[in-house]
């Protein structure tokens, strides 16, 4: 066993029967990593969700946790290294910030329009701070050079830092002092980042978890109050968005009746739905059989018809009018939907809601109407325009008479996943984010984790104007994909950072390393979110989201939407993130040059 520590001097008092058990137990980890990383999730979501005192970390903290620490025991006690391929940590990530642009796309623009100004102050706050306790405390401490560098990096949780401070050592921009070569400063960079990185990821999951709680605010209570501010509004999620197309109250409902009015028999079902657009028959049942309406059959003595309108009519009108309430399921069991349609019919553009029964489009409710992706007040005279999106609920007969009427494709909900859309988005993201420009040889670049939130949010921004534009996405996928890709990531991470930690546990050196990295990651947060809500009067989890976005945490964002119940937090996070993303490449780069 070589370089034993703490951790492994423990083991080697172990029993060596179980010792051995526990060797094998560890390499089976090695050699299949796949089960490292589904014992991770397993156990981190488990440790991660019992609280103390109301407190908690998250799933996504307890899954970083238990897989630094399976790592460290691994190398620590029997000398085994994990390696998983980085690709399936970055695919992963990306996975998760496309689902998240999914949901907050529409909110981004309103929130740039009003916080955007406030956003780019509380990035520049964090990321001053941040280099300025990082590169001077390292300087206080006496560390060596290539810690300030490592410890922005790590503190900050972005990787490419290194990569800068990396490039800045080999083109020659910065020469090594006589004593110390270039790599030795690379493994200080890397023993500072590893530790760092680690401290600071828990911690700033935690901080942003409990920022708003720490200064007196609701999270849940605040979250609510800037969704409405945020929606503009709006009282129903806007077309394409989460939960678009759940059904909700109506004062329709489906009733069947018997037919014995002399009115009623004899008559074509066209006939009767130009009679009475108000209630149209929708199902008509005939000695025990659907008797199909597309033949456009006529209507016999005691045969059951089933219409759907305004419960009070149906009640008062319907029963003198068609005959005998029919308890019959066959004739009743007829599903009720939500739809969005797009409004393609210049016919239609200019009537009034209800002008609608009037037009053939009958047996529906509008629950919400929406012009360029914002709610507006409907009412009765509420009038449509072309190109507008209507949410109509009803059975799917009669929302299909609709959608034709209307000129749009009807859009219901769905259990498919829409593959292509979110391909060929995440492509065009990924390739924006790869982007590289150089000034003074120092190259800048939006990321790829940036990229693919934007596609994201471009897809579900366009959606919410024709939802024809891919189709729903159903809620349950989309929030699989960002909570499994969000966990899958840090366990991954966890694995290959986790054996790094150990090169550095020794001296001084390791204390410094942790309050260093510690205060570099939370002080700067702490600041711009007080900055955010005292000077700009931001909601605090407006501030929040922002100041997660400004530390590039997106872990910590995960954490105070789960903590808030929502995910509005996540509106300022991409204008903040993208900014600092570029300044702490530029600040890792003189950090290098200065050490």
């Amino acid at each position: 066993m070589s370089n034993p520590t703490v951790v492994g001097q423990i083991f080697d008092k172990i029993e060596p029967v179980t010792a051995s058990g526990l060797h094998g137990f560890f390499q089976l980890l090695d050699n299949q990593p796949i089960v490292f990383i589904l014992l991770s999730l397993a156990l981190g979501t488990y440790i991660g969700n019992r609280s103390i005192k109301n407190i908690s970390l998250g799933s996504t903290a307890g899954t970083l946790l238990v897989g630094v620490v399976l790592s460290m025991i691994a190398q620590s006690a029997y000398d085994i290294t994990y390696a998983i391929p980085g690709v399936l940590s970055t695919f992963m990530l990306l996975l998760f910030m496309y689902a998240l642009g999914l949901k907050v796309g529409p909110q981004f623009f309103a929130g740039l329009k009003k916080g955007g100004l406030a956003f780019i102050s509380i990035g520049v706050i964090v990321w001053s701070l941040n280099w300025i306790i990082c590169f001077f405390g390292a300087k206080f401490a006496g560390l060596a050079p290539g810690y300030a560098t490592g410890l922005i990096s790590g503190s900050y949780t972005i990787t490419a830092i290194l990569g800068v401070g990396q490039g800045a050592l080999s083109s020659g921009a910065y020469i090594p002092p006589s004593g110390i070569t270039a790599e030795e400063i690379g493994a200080n960079m890397a023993a500072a980042y590893a530790v760092s990185y680690v401290l600071s990821t828990v911690g700033i999951i935690l901080l942003i978890r409990y920022l708003p709680k720490i200064f007196g605010y609701n999270s849940v209570e605040e979250a609510k109050a800037a969704e409405a501010d945020y929606n503009g509004g709006a009282t129903d999620p806007l077309p394409g968005a989460p939960q678009a197309l759940t059904l909700g109250f109506s004062a329709y409902d489906l009733r069947a009746f018997y037919v014995t009015h002399k009115n009623i028999l004899g008559k074509s079902i066209s006939a009767l739905v130009k009679e009475y657009p108000q209630a149209p028959i929708l199902r008509l049942v005939r000695n025990g059989a659907i008797v199909e309406l597309s033949d456009d059959p006529i209507v016999q003595l005691n045969d059951i018809v089933t219409v759907r309108a305004n419960i009070h009519d149906l009640i008062f009108v319907d029963n003198e009018l068609i005959g005998p309430e029919a308890d019959d399921q066959l004739a009743r069991n007829v599903p009720i939907e939500v739809a969005d349609i797009h409004i393609g019919s210049h016919d239609i553009s200019g009537q009034n809601i209800d002008d609608l029964s009037e037009s053939g489009i009958g047996g529906v409710t509008a629950q919400a109407l929406f012009r360029a992706g914002n709610e507006i007040p409907l009412g009765p005279k509420t009038q449509i325009s072309f190109g507008d999106v209507i949410r109509l609920a009803g059975p799917d007969v009669a929302l299909k008479m609709a959608g034709k009427r209307l000129g749009g494709r009807v859009i219901l909900p769905t259990m498919k996943s829409e593959i292509i859309y979110l391909a060929v988005a995440m492509v065009i993201g990924y390739l924006v984010g790869i982007i590289t420009v150089k000034i003074s040889g120092i190259p800048f670049a939006l990321g790829t984790s940036a990229g693919c939130i934007l596609a994201g949010i471009a897809v579900s921004y366009f959606r919410s104007r024709n939802p024809e534009f891919g189709g729903p996405i159903h809620e349950g996928a989309r929030s699989f994909l960002q909570d499994f890709g969000l966990n899958v990531f840090v366990a991954v991470l966890a694995a290959n950072v986790g054996p790094k930690v150990i090169t550095a546990l020794h001296g001084d050196t390791l204390l410094w390393l942790a309050v260093i990295g510690i205060a570099g990651a939370l002080i700067p947060p702490l600041v711009a979110f007080w900055i955010g809500v005292k000077f700009f009067k931001l909601n605090s989890i407006i501030a929040d989201g922002a100041a997660t976005g400004a530390r590039n945490s997106t872990p910590g964002l995960n954490a105070i939407m789960e903590e808030s119940k929502s995910s509005v937090a996540a509106i300022p996070y991409p204008v903040s993130y993208a900014l600092t993303t570029v300044l702490a490449l530029i600040g890792g780069y003189i950090s290098m040059i200065l050490s």
